[in-house]
């Protein structure tokens, strides 16, 4: 049987972040949703995300590309949090 390490990762991360809480301040909050992929690294996924779509990806390029897919999710917890944070703040004023 195999495991899928990945997702107990991600499901880990998400118990540990707890991106239906807003606990985090403001300036945490927006400096949270200015993280993301520099230039290469989206070019990259993107570039993956062709050869994926078009069938024509290597087995190398498929755990890369997932890679990607792993770094997203946990990036998109994280922002989750900082929107839900921001809007408590912004109620809270």
């Amino acid at each position: 049987m195999k495991i899928d390490l990945e997702s107990i990762e991600t499901a880990i991360l998400e118990r540990s972040i707890n991106p239906d809480r807003a606990t985090w301040t403001p300036d945490a909050a927006r400096s949270i949703l200015e993280i993301g992929l520099d230039e290469q690294d989206a070019l990259r996924r993107d570039i993956l995300a062709d050869k994926a779509r078009e069938g024509n990806i290597t087995a190398v390029e498929e755990t890369e590309l997932e890679h990607f897919r792993h770094v997203g999710r946990i990036l998109e917890m994280m922002k989750a949090k900082a929107r839900i944070s921001l809007k408590k703040a912004n109620l809270a004023s």
